[in-house]
Order: structure tokens, then sequence, then C-alpha cells
């Protein structure tokens, strides 16, 4: 994406929840020049509370009561992560995260929910299934679901602990949905048995009588057991144990009082008792302010509220104004929660119950209305309006601030920056931001050294010196594209795997590498946060390629952009080659294509964000051991699937082997979407060049037609390994490949001899 503006706040939103889907809808519509958006969170898609209890009814799929995270962030123009925060370093402003390098912030959100509260002493953990974190949740419940369809005949039973709203909702829906699994396959509804445990004296105890009374009526009529001032004292394998009973269990779900992650206090940040985080009126935190804090993860210190949904959807508008509000230095502004809200609790069957203070009333009009208000309310994240470029869109006027405000701040914010920017050398990034970089990089990574690198990055030389061993040559090759995805840290892994493929497809082990970066244009804290990410993603690649870093150059410029120059050593009697390939063999490709048309949908605001997760995960494998594994399985002939498409790329071994090839176009795997994105007539802007490659198709007029077709000249980023193997070694050779974890790996069709002047590929 190219940046209009230099950066100068890096505003970072910790968690996917809903006051922050709502921030980045805001954020699209209204941008704040010169702040840098990055949404960190576990996974690509958040639940929607509110339909949460109607999907596991079944009333819902799960793309209709989930939000793609992935697609907002792109909206907003905002970088987007995907990893676990483990803690924060509050002195130096970052967020610790499990799977990447820390995070820095000028201004932190937190907005990750919450979870069960969890007795200190409680048996078992592993045997039961917590109701939030709503993923795992999800997944768990998703495997019962699969379990039951499967064995419909097998009778079970689901303990349920939390007798508050979610749970006794939580009973129903569970019921409902099981129960007409059974139905559908005849089964007795006696298969299905559902405990509740409540250790208060009576369900739903903050509700009123009425709704209490209405609920258990509910439950027992529908055979639930309900058991009141029932603490649970211990939970093992398969066993619930309370005070007073004993219940063998299937499944157990933990449904009680919510609570926080440790880290957040022991980050610093002042906390409540359960350990959330304690905000002002305005949202921010009491202890920093620079943190702020919406939805559960927060608890306002005046105006402490149950943790339910709707204050965090209420949330979402404050706390992107103040947000505002303290980038451009202006007061922040106060919230104050409603006292009152109304609660539509469902029951499982296509009714609600409306709950308001003393007020309760049942109804099938309350379910469809509660439904119409969740799919509103759901349309604004899945039709996202379209809107220009992020340098050209309008302010948007509200109530908090004007564009003159927003204009007024911007030009205060950058009344230093330099009036444009120089060519030439003047255009390098600065010795002391890329030393301190490349520190903290090496620090993390780690240096790794090699005998054959006789200079390299420890020494201040002109240029880095290499040798090559004696009965070795040395194999090299270079790629350079500008980044795909708004993560410095993944771009630099997928560019970084991207560009080692050519040796690995001609048999060569990496030696040494040279970098080249272009970094937006930004204040030099921000460059150097950006070139730290982004070389730390490529550092992860090369050490596990038993690669060194050996020296670069780094540039500003609009956007980010990387590449890499690689060296390689081969054994000359070793090299594989594109003019390999011989007839009677075996072609096998090892990943799934796809990418091209998936990205530019993303570019475009119409790929979901799991097909961009499946995507990722592609281009994040190294293809080193595929070809080592194709080696080892007499492979006489391979190239990797890049920019040409899988016919440029084939055309090429085949004209230069001077052979023919049958393709078996349903053997061809593919990412998923990539033929629903191709369906709505997306593809890369290089895909119509690729195109000429069909000319060496035999019977292109064919199967042009096929709705496959179209995907064989898509433009791959960090794409697969094709390669020819003896027909008597590809299956053997394909069963150790999906080993490896290449589990898209596919026999795609075979070569024969090639008749004179034809031409040399056939589709079947």
């Amino acid at each position: 994406m190219k940046q209009s503006q230099p950066i100068f706040n890096d505003v970072v939103l910790l968690g996917g929840g809903h006051s922050h889907a709502i921030a980045l809808r805001m954020f699209g519509m209204k941008p704040m020049p010169g702040v840098r958006i990055t949404l960190l969170t576990e996974a690509s898609d958040t639940a929607y509370s509110g339909m949460l209890p109607g999907h596991v009814a079944g009333f819902y799929s799960r793309e209709e009561c989930h939000m793609d995270l992935r697609r907002l962030a792109q909206f907003a123009g905002a970088q987007f992560y995907i990893d676990r925060a483990i803690g924060l370093d509050l002195a130096q402003n970052r967020v610790l995260c499990a799977n990447r390098p820390p995070v820095a912030f000028d201004l932190l959100s937190i907005n990750i929910g919450s979870t069960p509260k969890l007795p200190a002493l409680m048996g078992d953990r592993e045997a039961i299934i917590p109701a939030k974190p709503v993923r795992q949740f999800l997944e768990r419940w998703d495997q019962v679901v699969l379990d039951v369809t499967r064995t419909p005949e097998k009778a079970r039973t689901i303990g349920i602990v939390g007798g508050g709203a979610g749970g006794v909702e939580l009973a129903l829906t569970m019921q409902h949905r099981l129960q007409q699994i059974l139905k559908a396959a005849q089964q007795p509804l006696t298969n299905l048995t559902v405990h509740l445990f409540q250790k208060e004296a009576t369900l739903l105890p903050t509700q009123n009588r009425w709704v209490r009374d209405r609920f258990h009526k509910l439950l027992a009529q529908r055979g639930i057991q309900i058991h009141l001032q029932e603490p649970v004292q211990s939970v093992q394998p398969h066993q619930v144990i309370g005070a007073s009973v004993t219940v063998a269990c299937d499944y157990i779900f933990w449904v009680t009082q919510a609570a926080a992650p440790d880290w957040l206090a022991k980050a610093g940040l002042a906390v409540d008792e359960d350990g959330f985080v304690l905000v002002d009126d305005t949202l921010r935190s009491l202890s920093h302010p620079n943190v702020f804090a919406a939805g559960d993860t927060a608890t306002m210190l005046n105006h402490p509220r149950p943790k339910a949904g709707v204050f965090a959807v209420r949330q979402g508008k404050p706390l992107v104004n103040n947000l505002r509000r303290a980038v451009q230095n202006k007061p922040l502004k106060t919230f104050r929660p409603q006292a009152q809200y109304l609660s539509l609790i469902g029951t499982g069957d296509g009714e609600a119950i409306a709950v308001r203070g003393s007020f309760g009333w049942q109804s099938p009009l309350l379910w469809r209305w509660k439904d119409w208000i969740d799919r509103a309310f759901m349309q604004r994240f899945s039709e996202l309006p379209q809107m220009k470029e992020s340098s050209q869109r309008p302010a948007v006027s509200d109530q908090q601030e004007t564009a003159v405000d927003a204009s007024t701040s911007f030009r205060t914010l950058v009344q230093d920056a330099p009036a444009m920017r120089c060519a030439g050398c003047g255009a390098k990034v600065g010795s002391s931001i890329l030393s301190r970089a490349l520190q903290r990089v090496q620090k993390e990574n780690g240096s790794r050294t090699r005998s054959d690198i006789l200079i390299g990055l420890e020494a201040s030389d002109d240029a880095a010196v290499v040798q090559v061993p004696a009965g070795s040559v040395m194999v090299q090759t270079i790629d350079y594209f500008p980044a795909l995805l708004n993560d410095p840290f993944v771009f630099g892994q997928i560019s970084a795997n991207h560009a080692l493929s050519d040796l690995f497809a001609m048999g060569a082990q990496p030696q040494s590498v040279l970098a080249i970066a272009t970094i937006p244009y930004a204040q030099p804290a921000n460059v150097e946060e950006t070139l730290y990410q982004l070389l730390s993603g490529a550092m992860s690649v090369l050490n596990q390629a038993q690669a060194v870093l050996i020296g670069g150059h780094t540039t500003e410029g609009a956007e980010l952009a990387f590449g890499l120059s690689c060296n390689g050593l081969a054994q000359p009697d070793r090299l594989l080659r594109k003019c390999g390939m011989k007839p009677g063999q075996a072609l096998i490709l090892t990943k799934a294509i796809g990418t091209g048309t998936l990205f530019a949908a993303h570019m475009q605001l119409k790929a979901k964000g799991r097909w961009l997760d499946g995507a990722i995960a592609s281009m994040q494998q190294s293809n080193q051991r595929a070809a080592t594994c194709l080696l080892e399985h007499c492979a006489t002939a391979c190239t990797d699937v890049t920019g040409f498409g899988l016919v440029g790329h084939l055309t090429e071994m085949v004209q230069a082997s001077n052979v023919a090839v049958t393709l078996n176009l349903a053997a061809i795997p593919l990412l998923e979407g990539a033929l629903e994105t191709l369906g709505r007539g997306i593809t890369s802007s290089l895909q119509p060049q690729n195109l000429h490659a069909m000319q060496a198709i035999a019977n292109a007029s064919a199967v042009n037609a096929h709705p496959f077709f179209p995907l064989l000249f898509d433009p791959q980023t960090s794409g697969g390994l094709l390669a020819s193997v003896p027909v008597e070694e590809s299956d053997r050779c394909l069963t150790a490949l999906r080993a490896l974890g290449y589990t898209h790996s596919a026999i795609i069709g075979h070569t024969t001899p090639l008749r004179d002047q034809a031409k040399p590929i056939t589709i079947a």
C-alpha cells in the first residue's frame, strides 16, 4: 500500500473485540494522517456475541456471526498482525507476543475480551471447555456436534457449570441443536441429557423474579436437570463433583464469572480485583496515559458495568474519538455508559425473552426483532462502503470533531518534517536507525556465522566477501517486490522464502544473503520499528535455512518493498535444472496455487480472511525440505512456480527439455477461495501477460471454459516446486512430501515424447 503521508504515530489495537471492530470501520471512514494503525489479534475473524447463541443453536452459520478482521483492517489501511499477546513492556511501550517480535506503540488500546474465572483447586482443567475465549469454545463445540452427528445412537451427557444468563442460554441452545441432530437421525431424544450446575439458590440471580422463574420453568419443561446451590468442588475427566452430587458427563462447559489474563496486572497496569484494566471516564488507563481499554477487558472506575457485549459496542465510538484526540494532544471527552439496557435472551427454539429492569416478556416476535437487529449490525461490517484512496478520502464530520480540527492538528504534528524527500543516496535510511534495527534483530534472532563468510555484517567494509569451497559452484538469484500485506514481519518471511526457492529449485543450499528494503516515510523511531519487524521476519527464515545475512541496502519510499539477493552452494553434478525432464516421468507440484487472484481480491476488499490465512500459511512454508525430498526420489528437473504462473513455468521446462506434458486439470491443488474470487472476475494485474503461455497448450480452445483454467496462469508468490520424477518413484515421493507437511502435494501430470511441431502441453 502506498503511503502519502509520513508516519508520526503508531496506534496499536490489541485484540479483535467489538470495540476494535467498530474502531477499524471508523478509521477506514475517516483516516488519521500521519498515524499508522496496527491490529494485533489472535485470529482473522471475531465472533459477534449477539449472534453466538443462535449459532450454537444452529440458526446462523459461522460466517454469518463472525466479523472479518483482516478485511476490516485492509479497509482501514491498518497493519494486521496475527499473534497472541503474552505481556506488555510498558517501559519501552511494546506488546510482547508469543510467536513474533515485540510490537512497539505510541498509543495502545486493549480489547481482548475475558475468560471464565476458574477456581484455584478444581482438578483436571483439561476436562472442561470454557465458554471463552470464543474461538477455542467454538472449535470444541464443533467437535461435539460432529461427534453426535457421527454416532447419534450413543447416549451422551453434557454438564454446564454456571447458572447466569450465559449458562442458561447455552443449555437451551445446545440442547436444541443436538436434539435436532438426533431427530434427523431418527434417534430417541433420551440419548441426550443436560445438567446445569449453579452455586446460587436461584438461576440468573441478577435478573428480576419473573425472568428467573420463567427460565427455571423452561429448563424444567425441556428436561434439563438443574442443580441449585451446588458449587462445583472438582472436575475430573468426564465427571463433575459438586457439594452433594457427582455427575458423569461426556462434555463439561464452564460459563461462570469473567476473569482477565494475569499478564495485564503483571505488566504494571492498574487493574480491579478480577484483573481487568481500570479506566477513567475517557476509557484511558488510570496508571498509564498512553494506554486505553474497552469492552470486557476494561472496568470503568466510576461506572462499573456487567461484562456484556452491549457495552463493548457502545464504547467503540467514544474510544475512537479519544484515540484521535490523544494523537492530536487534545483534551479527551468523557463517556458515561447507560445504566440500564435491554437484554434479549434466546430460548433456543426461535423465541426470546426481553429483560429490562423489572420488565420481562417472551415471544417469537422478540426473536425475529433480535435477529433483525443483529443482522443489521453485522451488515455494517460485511458491506463496507466504497472509499477513495486514503490520501484522497474526504473528512467525515461527526459530533466529536471537524475536518478543520483534524487538518490543523496534523499541520502541528508535521511542522518540523522536511518539505520534500531527497533522492539518490539522500533517500537512504540513516545509519543509526539501521544499526539499532540490526542490533535488535541479531539479539533476538541470533547472529549466525559460517566459516565460508570471510567478511560480513560484523565488519564495516564496503562489501561482503564469501568463499566458494573447492568442488562446489555458486548459485545466485535475486527477488524484490512491494509488500502484498500489511505485516512487515510476515512479509519478510514470505519474501525470504520466495527468494530462497530459486536456490532450492536448483538443488542448492543457501549460503549468504544480501537484503534490499524500501521503508515507508516516517519518523526515525517508526522507520526503525518497520525495519526491525521486516528483518526479523526474514531472519527467522534465513536462520532456519542456515543462511547468513551479510549486508544490504535500505532506502525510504512511498511503500514497503523488500528483496533478497541469495547465494547458494551446490555440487555441479547434483544441480536440478529445467531442462532435465524425460519422457515417461510424473510431474509433482508441492503447493496449491491461487495467491494471485486471492491477493488481488484482498486489495478490493473481496477476499475472506480465512482465505488469506490459508494463502499466507502456504507462502510461509519453505521449499527447502521439499527440494531435498525430490532429490532423494530421483527428480531430474525442477523449478519453482512464481510470477509466470503454473503454465508459464511449465512451458519453460518442456521447451528446455524437448518433451511434452499431459496435465490433469482436476489434480491441480487450489487454495481455498481461489475459485470464488476467480468466479467474480478477479485476477492479478500480471495475469493478462501470463496468458501468452496459452500458445503452448495444444487443446486450449477446448478447455479454456473450464473454471480451473485461468488459475493455470495465476502468478504465485512463494509458490511450490514443480518437478519431474521417475514414475516408479512418484507415489513414494508424494507420500514423503505429505509426511513433511506439504499436504497439498499432488501428481498433476506425466511427460511424453514431443511430436514434431506439436504444442508441448495437453490438458486432460
